[in-house]
C-alpha cells in the first residue's frame, strides 16, 4: 500500500493566514520598538535642534543612548538627566548660556538638561571643525582625549575606524549613537526616509 503524500495547504488559506498573522503580530512588534525607541519631549529637542542646527532625530539618539529618556537618570560618575550632563559641565554651560539662578540639580530638568546638552554638542561640532564624529566621541570621552587620540594616530578620527577608539566606552557609545540615529529617522521621520550611504547624513551647520 502505498504512503499518502502530505496535503499541500491551498493557497488562499495560506495567504489568509499570513494576512491574519501580520494583523494580529506586526502591530504589537511595532508597538514594541517605539515603547524601546520613544521620542518624548519632542517640542523641545525639535526647537533646539532648529536653533542650534542638529536633525532633531541626532539629538533624540544621544538622549536615547544617554538615558533611554529618563529624566531622572544618573550615571556612577555622577552625569544627569536626558543627555547625562556632568554638573561641572552644566555649570559652565549654564554660565555661557546666561541662565539666571542655576544649580546642578536644574540637570533633571528636562527643558534645562535638552538646552546645556544640545549646546555643549554645538560647542564641541564647533571645535572640531564641524566632524560630528568626533564631536561625539569628545561628548562622551572628553575633548581633551579625543585631541590626544588624533594627535599620538591612536584614532585617525574616520567613523569607519571606531574601532580604533581606546576607550571601550565611548567608542560603544558612538556606535550606538549612530545606530540610534538611523533608527529614529526610519521610525519618526514620517516620510520613510532611510539612511543609506556614507555618513554623516546631518545637516552642516551655516
Amino acid at each position: 500500500m502505498m504512503a499518502r503524500r502530505p496535503r499541500l495547504m491551498a493557497p488562499r488559506r495560506l495567504l489568509a493566514l499570513l494576512v491574519l498573522w501580520a494583523l494580529l503580530v506586526l502591530p504589537a512588534v511595532r508597538s514594541a520598538i517605539f515603547r524601546y525607541y520613544p521620542y518624548r519631549h519632542r517640542t523641545d529637542i525639535a526647537r533646539l535642534a532648529s536653533q542650534y542646527q542638529f536633525d532633531p532625530y541626532l539629538i533624540a539618539a544621544v538622549v536615547h543612548t544617554e538615558s533611554k529618556f529618563v529624566a531622572g537618570a544618573t550615571s556612577q560618575r555622577g552625569a544627569r538627566g536626558l543627555m547625562q550632563v556632568m554638573p561641572e559641565t552644566g555649570r559652565w554651560a549654564a554660565s555661557n548660556l546666561g541662565l539666571e539662578k542655576y544649580e546642578d540639580d536644574r540637570l533633571y530638568d528636562p527643558p534645562t538638561n535638552l538646552l546645556i546638552g544640545t549646546w555643549y554638542l554645538a560647542e564641541l561640532r564647533r571645535e572640531f571643525e564641524g566632524d560630528m564624529i568626533l564631536a561625539l566621541a569628545a561628548y562622551n570621552g572628553g575633548r581633551r582625549n579625543v585631541k590626544d587620540w588624533l594627535a599620538s594616530n591612536q584614532w585617525n578620527g574616520a567613523h569607519q575606524n571606531l574601532n580604533q577608539i581606546p576607550f571601550r566606552e565611548t567608542r560603544d557609545f558612538v556606535q550606538r549613537v549612530l545606530i540610534d540615529y538611523r533608527r529614529y529617522v526610519w521610525l519618526y521621520d514620517g516620510r520613510g526616509r532611510w539612511l543609506t550611504g556614507d555618513w554623516p547624513f546631518w545637516p552642516a551647520p551655516q
